[in-house]
């Protein structure tokens, strides 16, 4: 089992072009696997984790509904944000500066084959994350993501996860608000989910936090759970 992950922090990029280079690494593990099956021929599969910020954006999961996204072609032209359907679980959510969106390409069979433990070690690393900011993330019965203040009128959501799996082979994964601008969620129902806010590091914190050093908590709180090598 190979559990080296090669690290990548792409910076600020269209969302498009990142799909379109996930799915490219999605594919080559899948291919590298199908050859061993078909002719035996034992080789390593690769683990991918990508950082990106993305420009303003929306995206819908293949089980979403439409109508939470509250705004129409003009709007999101006015606002600068882009609109996909993708192929991940989930509904509606956003993508932006000032927010960590994080991919996982893994092949689980590397670490453990159980999306719900997969799903749940992810939401471990920004439980994790958010005691070090003395802050109590959970999670939500029936609702993947990190939440603060469960079970009551102001539970807020602060990390969103959404991923796609095919032989055990993961894509997309999750978006951590660090210093989003919080603003651009007025304009879906986040997750789907209409009676519960959306918070950012900085929200909670009343200060903007560095970028850099969260990512480095993400890379660290990853690599222990998965028990895996990170390397780039």
């Amino acid at each position: 089992m190979n559990k080296t992950v090669i690290f990548q922090d792409l910076g600020r990029r269209d969302y498009k072009e990142i799909w379109e280079y996930q799915d490219e690494i999605f594919k080559g593990i899948l291919e590298t696997k199908i050859k061993n099956r078909r002719q035996n021929a034992g080789l390593e599969t690769e683990n991918h984790l990508l950082f990106v910020e993305h420009d303003h954006v929306y995206t819908l999961g293949k089980s979403g509904d439409e109508e939470n996204l509250l705004a129409n072609k003009e709007l999101l032209q006015k606002i600068g944000a882009t609109y996909y359907k993708i192929n991940r679980g989930g509904d509606i959510t956003y993508h932006g500066p000032g927010q960590i969106t994080g991919y996982p390409i893994l092949d689980l069979e590397n670490f453990f084959t159980d999306i719900h433990k997969y799903l749940r070690f992810l939401e471990e690393v920004f439980i994790n994350i958010l005691a070090d900011y003395n802050l109590k993330g959970e999670r939500s019965p029936g609702e993947t993501g990190v939440w603060l203040d469960v079970g009551t009128p102001f539970a807020r959501k602060i990390c969103a996860l959404g991923v796609r799996a095919s032989r055990w082979v993961t894509m997309h994964g999750f978006a951590f608000n660090v210093n989003t601008d919080l603003g651009y969620f007025d304009h879906i129902i986040p997750c789907g989910i209409q009676d519960k806010a959306v918070t950012s590091l900085q929200a909670e914190l009343k200060r903007e936090v560095d970028l850099e050093e969260v990512k480095q908590k993400i890379r660290t709180y990853f690599a222990e759970l998965f028990e895996a090598e990170i390397v780039g």
